[in-house]
């Protein structure tokens, strides 16, 4: 094996949930590449993103930081007075770095979004994959060179066809990437950002024909959801409150699965190519998403002001056979951005003072088990979708998990949510209320508190005197 750095392919995909990759246990989906990493690699189980929107989410993984100490909570943000971002910090230890698709971590609405100083010498971009910006879109540029109309295929019945598809797209330009002249001796990272599964659910019609609604398992709802999730309509939420018949939710799971089924298709197509140039040894990959999606779960479709499961918790499988351990499932809790950390560490870059991930090295080289990572786990929503998605006034709430005990807090509605996930691990009975658990929650929200103001408190410039 070649003695350089190892190259880093960092494959994130929108919006989607942990529970969607059959060799962790969903036999509804068809996922056999992504199996093959968690047979080859180490998957934690147990991953929470730092937000449940993407924005915020993006930046706290690009930069070690959660979002509102990254000063950075919102989609729709003009600019972002940034940190340094982990892609900028593993370019200039010598890494040729790209970025294929969505980054997200300013605004593209009205226009393509505006670069930072993020290391990339490739920068392939693709927000929504519709033709909406006059220039700078170039997933939208290369579909009109291939003759095809995004928006016509869009609305046809087929759909985007898969030879048109941004995730195809987007394999497109990793070989691009891959292939590009560099130093024999120079390792390469590629960060790729699918849309999908990112609503609208639309799949290619070749992959929605694979999954039929009346297979799926539907949604994990009971009707005591509808009046709990009526008591927090006050805080943002996408979409309306619904039964899974309302939501059509199996149809929607249906191609939620077609679409992380194509998803698949391509990253095998991706990952026989290296194996093809004999660069599959000595690269390490990275399988994971910004954050999750309710799909129906407690009568929510889409993503807002919550932090059940299916939202905020996401894949995440680190493979490198060649040094790292395979098949092993590391149920302890992790925070995306210890995800960041151990990319830095996996470069030789030493982790800033300030950076809040920590690396997951120990378990990827089997020095401990994984089964404790963590003592507690936060997620942050301050103000962080436009009212225009949820007709609301800008919520402010934290998750904070600590063993199976998880509290939400709506600070600025007075309202919260306490479950027990060992006991309700699909969260249908709140304990918020409930006397016996009083104590608990007290402890919990100390907790919770406490942990907000050390890890977010921005202290200011370096102190250079006593006085």
């Amino acid at each position: 094996m070649s003695k350089k750095r190892p190259n880093i392919l960092w494959y994130c995909t929108d919006q989607q949930r942990f529970d969607t990759i059959a060799a962790l246990g969903n036999k509804y989906v068809r996922t056999p590449t992504i199996d093959q990493l968690v047979k080859e690699g180490v998957s934690f189980v147990n991953t929470y993103c730092q937000s449940p929107i993407c924005t915020p989410s993006r930046s706290s993984f690009m930069t070690g930081l959660y979002p509102s100490r990254a000063h950075n909570t919102r989609n729709g943000n003009d600019t972002f007075n940034h940190p340094p971002l982990i892609s900028k910090m593993i370019a200039d230890s010598g890494y040729d770095c790209g970025m294929i698709g969505k980054f997200h971590l300013l605004s593209s609405g009205h226009r393509t979004e505006p670069r930072l100083d993020d290391g990339f010498s490739f920068w392939k971009f693709s927000h929504a994959p519709r033709d909406d910006w006059e220039s700078g879109h170039d997933y939208a540029d290369w579909v009109t060179k291939q003759g095809g109309d995004l928006d016509e295929m869009r609305n046809s019945p087929e759909r985007v066809r898969p030879h048109l598809h941004q995730t195809k797209w987007s394999t497109d330009m990793a070989i691009d990437f891959i292939d590009g002249k560099r130093d024999a001796d120079q390792p390469w990272m590629l960060n790729i950002n699918i849309y999908d599964p990112h609503p609208p659910f639309v799949p290619p019609q070749e992959y929605a024909s694979q999954f039929s609604a009346e297979d799926m398992p539907g949604p994990y709802f009971r009707e005591s959801d509808l009046a709990q999730q009526e008591k927090l309509s006050v805080c943002d939420f996408q979409g309306e409150i619904k039964t899974p018949e309302g939501h059509d939710a199996h149809q929607a799971q249906a191609n939620y699965y077609a679409m992380i089924s194509q998803i698949d298709d391509q990253l095998e197509r991706l990952l026989n190519h290296l194996e093809e140039i004999g660069e599959r040894e000595n690269t390490l990959i990275v399988f994971t998403s910004d954050h999750g999606e309710t799909l129906g779960d407690h009568g929510l479709m889409w993503k807002g002001c919550r932090f059940y499961e299916g939202l905020v918790k996401v894949p995440l499988i680190i493979s490198y056979p060649a040094k790292f351990k395979s098949d092993l499932v590391a149920d302890g809790l992790v925070e995306l951005f210890d995800m960041s950390a151990t990319l830095l560490d996996v470069a030789g870059v030493d982790q800033p003072e300030y950076f809040q991930g920590q690396s997951l090295m120990p378990i990827l080289k089997g020095d401990c088990d994984g089964k404790h990572i963590r003592d507690a786990v936060r997620c942050e929503y301050f103000d962080a979708l436009d009212m225009n998605f949820t007709g609301g006034d800008g919520s402010f709430a934290t998750m904070y998990r600590e063993g199976n005990h998880k509290i939400s807090i709506y600070h600025d509605k007075n309202l919260g949510e306490l479950y027990d996930l060992e006991k309700d691990p699909w969260e249908f009975d709140n304990l918020w209320d409930d006397p016996e658990y009083a104590e608990l929650k007290s402890s919990l929200i100390l907790k919770s508190f406490n942990n907000h103001v050390v890890y977010t408190t921005d202290v200011g410039s370096e102190r250079i005197a006593p006085m």
